[in-house]
């Protein structure tokens, strides 16, 4: 009978031996999965960010080439407006120019003669005044 209480005493330090390493090994696949999990947690967790920051950063280039765009037309409109304004403005300029110079000439003409000037000026508008006055006459007739 000793034999027989020998043996089952080893067998139950097996059986608790053989538990463990069932323990161990569940804990090792449970650990792994668990890992796995993790992983792939992670992995897709970084595509994800990946493909957010592209999409991102695609719209933001999209939103800045549309805003530059805009900017370009609104430089070009106004610039063209700009130069509409000062090409009007320089034609104006120009004919007070001519008008000056005309006068000058005008002036100039008439300083030649040793007459007085002003006189002449007086007598070619009276001139001016009687054939207005004239025509007026002639519309009346006519009427």
């Amino acid at each position: 009978m000793s034999d027989l209480g020998v043996e089952p005493a080893m067998t139950g330090r097996q059986a608790s031996s053989s538990r463990n390493k069932r323990r161990t090994a569940a804990f090792i696949v449970f650990a792994g999965i668990w890992l796995l999990l993790i992983g792939g947690g992670i992995y897709g967790a970084k595509l994800y960010t990946d493909n957010m920051r592209l999409t991102i950063t695609h719209d933001i280039e999209r939103q800045t080439s549309l805003q530059v765009e805009a900017m370009q037309k609104a430089y070009d409109e106004r610039l063209n407006q700009l130069e509409a304004t000062y090409s009007s403005d320089i034609a104006a300029l120009q004919e007070k120019v001519d008008a000056l110079n005309e006068l000058l000439t005008f002036t100039k003409d008439n300083a030649d003669n040793k007459t007085d000037n002003s006189n002449k000026l007086y007598t070619q508008l009276n001139e001016v005044k009687k054939q207005l006055a004239e025509l007026k006459k002639n519309l009346d007739v006519l009427k």
